[in-house]
């Protein structure tokens, strides 16, 4: 980046730091969080900026004093070793960030290949995301599911929000988890103690806070019914629970979880503004050869990101050559082990596209 572009992000960190010091700012919570959060991002590239130009004065210091006094050459030679650090440091922080880092997300998880065994997994997995969720702060609500006969899940939504305005949130975190998992283990169902292989997929997609697709009400079906819990049973008097259809797409989204049909509609409108957008940025990024990952839409076996192995209490990302055996740990939430070899890994990336 020029010098020119680094002065207009220093001017922009100062316009935005007088901005937050300002309290009316603070009265619309939106407008407060979105300075914030880009307050934030840019906030460690100052840092580095200043630390670098402080960095490069004594050098030159260091060195016009050096040749009055030994110890200032040493002092240079030290100087000098730190400067391409901080470089490199300014050029990571400088690369094009996911516009959608500090997003909220909205996770689907289905049931694919292996019948009661697949839904039995795609219920782990919810469990596995929820509890990743607590450990993180993050406030996690189940928006909608169909459950299966044994207690899994055939279809769950869940939205996961953070709760501060982080410049890397919850999206930042989980937007490579979308994709087929498969499972390797012994199903409950299974008598002669065989091990079976079945997968389960995982939609994953941010929510925006400023929507950018227009929904005509005309394009939708909207239906209502009653909300059902576990084996079918009705646990609501009135139709409150909500399926909304967008005909061009054939995008379905259901919320059944809001006290109301009012709140259940709304909630599910958000839902499906998300996904439309989330579609909408797919076919773009289609459109123009981008080299981003996409996600798997089907959930083949033959198609996975992930495995889960039981008997050897084994977990492998095949994405990144990741492999640990810490599966059981990995299930109750500690995922931070696969998660950061994939964020490691866009980032080399990310690098090597920058340094060609």
């Amino acid at each position: 980046m020029d010098s020119s572009s680094l002065k207009g992000l220093l001017e922009e960190h100062a316009q935005l730091e007088e901005q937050l010091a300002d309290p009316s700012v603070h009265a619309d919570q939106a407008r407060a969080r979105k300075l914030g959060r880009r307050y934030a991002e840019l906030s460690p590239v100052v840092k580095t900026v200043r630390e670098l130009d402080t960095a490069r004065e004594d050098l030159e210091t260091a060195k016009e004093l050096s040749a009055e006094d030994a110890a200032f050459a040493a002092e240079a030679e030290e100087i000098s070793a730190k400067i391409p650090v901080l470089e490199a440091k300014l050029t990571e922080l400088l690369l094009p960030r996911d516009p959608y880092d500090g997003s909220d997300v909205v996770m689907e998880i289905k049931s694919g290949e292996g019948g009661e065994e697949s839904a039995l997994f795609a219920g782990d997995l919810l469990r596995m995301y929820l509890r990743y969720a607590e450990r993180h702060g993050w406030k996690a609500e189940v928006l909608d599911s169909v459950d299966s006969d044994l207690g899994g899940f055939k279809d769950v939504t869940v939205s996961i929000k953070s709760r501060s305005a982080d410049v890397d949130g919850v999206w930042a975190r989980l937007k490579f988890e979308g994709g087929v998992h498969r499972v390797q283990r012994v199903p409950a169902t299974e008598s002669q103690g065989r091990i079976h292989t079945s997968a389960s997929g995982v939609l994953i997609y941010p929510e925006p806070e400023d929507v950018e697709v227009e929904i005509d009400p005309n394009d939708l079906r909207i239906d209502v019914y009653r909300s059902s819990g576990p084996g079918g049973q009705s646990v609501n008097t009135t139709d409150s629970a909500v399926r909304i259809t967008h005909l061009p797409t054939g995008v379905v989204v259901s919320c059944q979880n809001e006290k109301s049909q009012i709140q259940n509609r709304a909630r599910a409108l958000q839902v499906l503004q998300a996904r439309l957008q989330a579609i909408a940025e797919e076919e773009a990024a289609a459109k123009a050869s981008d080299a981003r990952r996409s996600q798997v839409r089907t959930v083949d076996r033959s198609e996975r990101v992930r495995t889960y192995n039981f008997a050897e209490n084994r977990i492998a990302d095949h994405r990144v050559n990741y492999k640990a055996y810490n599966l059981d740990q990995v299930l109750d939430g500690d995922l931070d082990g696969v998660l950061n070899a994939l964020i490691t890994a866009d980032r080399e990336e990310r690098l090597a596209a920058h340094a060609g």
